[in-house]
């Protein structure tokens, strides 16, 4: 496993984070047992990865506790999220409070490396900075969390709205931001903010359901078609293959995502999540692997680098 700092946290995170959330939940929303999800989580801490990130809302906080019962405490770095609706409004700061205690006590841990405000929007944002953010720094006060971290809800706001404001303020040091080779745009928009001010950046939607198979990325391309995005007599599902093919030094599509990802300039930490043992495998073999070939990145940067309305979901 490779390692980095994870900006001004001065953390050492592996630059392949497992995620507990997404389509899977470590598998629970595919019929895997508590002891096999828990199982996946031993298995990437096995492979070197020391990032795991969880939320309150995945439900997987209690399997994730259970399966870091006896690991050292220093070894792993964790992360989780707080919802920020509670019977259709938005909770306190003391309700935010709340969460962590009840997180923590899900966890076994008596602190978390990074708490994230989960999925906030930008109609959220003055809110968060007045009830949210002084809660957040009372928790550091108290030694509960290390550091603060916001996650944007990309499906939602695929254009960063939230986050360009984000990271010019003071308050966070780790974001999670949307990223893919279907939507670079936080390349303009986010990262040049986050290099600045030495905010760790974690990476999700390196892969979802566009990238997921030949038939979900023809049904992206119609859209991208549809709203004049791309122009289907220069750019065919044949063409756009092409950009992973035998030539593209890339082993597949979603290899060549996750490679795209990780050696963005400005990215810490790209987060993937599974409930398959083999599938996480070889995910972990991807982001290993070195830098795509300097073509294939320039040629999907040139497919897709003007693209900012999708999250590829």
């Amino acid at each position: 496993m490779d390692y980095v700092r994870l900006g001004r946290t001065e953390l050492k995170a592996s630059v392949m984070g497992l995620g507990c959330g997404g389509h899977s939940r470590l598998g629970q929303a595919t019929g895997k047992t508590e002891a096999e999800s828990a199982a996946i989580v031993r298995q990437a801490l096995d492979l070197g990865i020391n990032f795991i990130d969880t939320a309150e809302a995945y439900g997987t906080e209690p399997i994730v506790g259970r399966a870091l019962q006896n690991v050292p405490r220093h070894s792993y770095i964790l992360s989780t999220k707080k919802s920020l609706r509670q019977d259709d409004r938005w909770v306190t700061g003391a309700e935010l409070k709340a969460g962590l205690e009840r997180s923590l006590k899900q966890l076994q841990t008596d602190h978390v490396d990074i708490y994230h405000l989960h999925g906030l929007q930008p109609d959220q944002y003055d809110y968060a900075c007045s009830e949210w953010v002084p809660a957040l720094e009372d928790l550091k006060k108290q030694g509960k969390i290390r550091f603060s971290g916001v996650t944007e809800m990309f499906g939602r706001d695929p254009q960063h709205v939230m986050l360009e404001r984000a990271v010019q303020d003071p308050f966070w040091d780790v974001i999670m931001v949307g990223f893919n080779l279907l939507n670079q745009s936080a390349r303009q928009r986010v990262f040049p903010y986050t290099k600045a001010n030495d905010i760790g950046v974690l990476i999700m939607f390196a892969v979802r359901r566009a990238l997921n198979s030949r038939e979900n990325l023809a049904e992206m391309l119609q859209h991208l078609y549809a709203e004049r995005l791309l122009d289907p007599q220069q750019h065919s599902l044949e063409d756009v293959e092409a950009a992973f093919g035998p030539a593209s030094g890339a082993e597949s599509m979603q290899d060549a995502a996750y490679r795209f990802c990780r050696y963005e300039d400005g990215v810490h930490v790209t987060l993937s999540g599974t409930g398959n043992p083999e599938h996480l495998a070889v995910n972990h073999r991807s982001l290993l692997r070195p830098p795509l070939p300097e073509a294939t990145t320039a040629k999907l940067k040139s497919l897709f680098g003007h693209i900012d309305s999708i999250s590829g979901n």
